[in-house]
């Protein structure tokens, strides 16, 4: 895969603006596209090529990324991508789905001559700024050599296995990642409600078995009460509710997953866009009069 390869980037959100930013540093050509038109008009000024209609945006493009918010979308732009197509274009879809919807796009495009991988990340957003995203790729061998330089662009990409398996590894990141900040919540709301310092209780356990990046970044997060969105707590549900699906289709239950999603699914109506270390709040809510820290809720 060379510099002159085309790229389409499709969703210009949160995170998609700075992984197409990614790639236009690391010197490819890319076409970005965007419902509302006005976030990938922002890109022009970095590089980027902007097309006005979607088939616009695929028709040269020997691989198409999107970066979307749920299965269903992606599966509307495949469908009206797919007759503007390129030749033997891989589709690289970054978005977190279903394991059942990816294994529909893959046999859709392949149907078409086309190749499909499934590519979710775990990172956020300061690991799309910063080129540093976990991109777990779902994808025949050959397919995925050709594209690893430019998921290398945007992260460490790691191929798990076939079509379908990258969402399965975002689903057992996800997994940990909300079993955890509930568990960082509970640690620490109960450091102070049993008279110790929370703040010092945290920086204690840092460096033993307990230590981990959402101790670390989410329990500050927590201590400072910063809910202003990284994650959201809406992302996050839809993640829990699509493990629960992989788990069904699998014949395995997950208690604890099922408790974390229901524990989300309690602030659903109060704080849909708060990071996903509101699990704080969803944990104060079952202890009146519980609160850690002292300082104001920062919120979206």
């Amino acid at each position: 895969m060379t510099f002159s390869t085309k790229i389409a980037f499709l969703g210009i959100g949160l995170m998609g603006d700075p992984m197409a930013r990614r790639l236009l540093q690391a010197g490819y050509f890319v076409t970005v596209w965007n419902r509302t038109l006005s976030k990938a008009h922002v890109l022009k000024t970095v590089g980027a090529r902007v097309a006005t209609t979607l088939p616009e945006a695929v028709f040269d493009a020997d691989i198409v990324i999107s970066m979307l918010e749920a299965g269903p979308v992606v599966a509307q732009l495949i469908a009206d991508a797919l007759p503007a197509l390129k030749a033997n274009a891989i589709w690289v879809d970054m978005s977190s789905t279903q394991q059942a919807e990816a294994l529909q796009f893959h046999v859709r495009l392949s149907n078409a001559g086309h190749g499909f991988i499934d590519a979710p990340v775990s990172g956020g957003v300061g690991g799309a700024q910063a080129g540093t995203l976990a991109i777990m790729a779902g994808a025949s061998a050959k397919d995925y050599a050709r594209v690893e330089p430019i998921l290398s662009a945007m992260g460490r990409p790691t191929l798990v296995g076939p079509a379908g398996s990258g969402q399965v590894a975002k689903l057992c990141n996800q997994l940990i990642v909300g079993g955890t900040l509930n568990i960082v919540a509970e640690a620490l709301l109960l450091a102070q409600a049993a008279g110790a310092d929370a703040a010092a209780v945290r920086a204690a356990i840092r460096g033993g078995f307990a230590e981990s990046k959402i101790l670390d970044v989410h329990g500050q997060r927590m201590l400072e009460r910063n809910f202003v969105a990284g994650g959201q707590v809406k992302s996050q549900i839809k993640d829990m509710h699509n493990i629960l699906a992989a788990a069904e289709a699998a014949r395995v239950t997950l208690p604890v997953t099922q408790l974390v999603t229901q524990r989300y699914e309690s602030i659903a109506g109060t704080y849909p866009t708060a990071d996903h270390a509101a699990a704080l709040l969803a944990l104060e809510a079952l202890n009146p009069g519980q609160r850690l820290g002292d300082g104001p809720d920062q919120l979206s």
